[in-house]
C-alpha cells in the first residue's frame, strides 16, 4: 500500500503532462480567402450621404479596431498585401422612444450607420471579400426643447455608432462573421 502512495501522485502527474498537449489553441482563424493576408491598407472611405466629413472618422474607427484585433498588421497601401475600400452608405436616424407628455415628439433615437466595405488584393486585383456592416447607437435628445438640437445630438453620438460598425466589419474580415 505504501507503493500507492508514491504512484498515484506519479500517475496523476504523468496524465495531466500528456493531456496539456490536447484541446483549443490560441490564434488567428482567418477566412479562406484571407489566408495569405498579413498585412492591410485602409484607404479612406467615401461618403454616399448628405452629412460632411464623415470619412476620416469612420475610416479612423476602423484602423483602431484593425489594431485591436491584431489579425492583420496595418500598413500603406504599396506596401500592404490587401487593400480596404468602404464607403458609407447610409447614417439613418429612426425614433425608439416617445415622450409621456407628448406622444408626437420622440425622446431617444437609434444611429445607424451602415457601410459598404470591398477588400481586394493589392498584386492580383481579385476581390477577396465584399460586404455590408452597419452600427447602432442609441442616444436621447437633450430634453430642454428651447435648446434642443437634434442634428449635434446625432453628430455627437456618430463616433460611438462608427465603432460598432468598425467592430462587425473587423469580426467579418478577420474572423469570416
Amino acid at each position: 500500500m505504501a507503493w500507492l502512495s508514491v504512484a498515484f501522485p506519479l500517475f496523476a502527474l504523468c496524465l495531466a503532462f500528456l493531456l496539456s498537449g490536447c484541446g483549443y489553441t490560441i490564434g488567428e482563424i482567418k477566412p479562406t480567402s484571407m489566408r495569405r493576408i498579413n498585412t492591410i491598407a485602409i484607404s479612406t472611405f467615401h461618403n454616399n450621404t448628405v452629412i460632411p466629413r464623415l470619412e476620416a472618422q469612420t475610416a479612423d474607427a476602423v484602423v483602431k479596431q484593425f489594431q485591436q484585433d491584431g489579425t492583420y498588421r496595418i500598413e500603406t497601401a504599396d506596401s500592404a498585401d490587401a487593400i480596404l475600400s468602404g464607403t458609407i452608405a447610409s447614417v439613418d436616424r429612426q425614433p425608439m422612444r416617445v415622450l409621456a407628455s407628448n406622444v408626437m415628439q420622440s425622446s431617444e433615437f437609434e444611429l445607424v450607420v451602415t457601410v459598404d466595405y470591398t477588400v481586394m488584393d493589392r498584386r492580383t486585383g481579385a476581390i477577396l471579400l465584399r460586404g455590408k456592416a452597419e452600427g447602432h447607437a442609441p442616444f436621447f435628445i437633450n430634453s430642454d426643447s428651447v435648446n434642443s438640437d437634434l442634428i449635434t445630438d446625432q453628430n455627437m453620438n456618430y463616433p460611438l455608432a462608427a465603432q460598432r460598425m468598425a467592430t462587425v466589419l473587423v469580426s467579418k474580415v478577420c474572423e469570416g462573421w
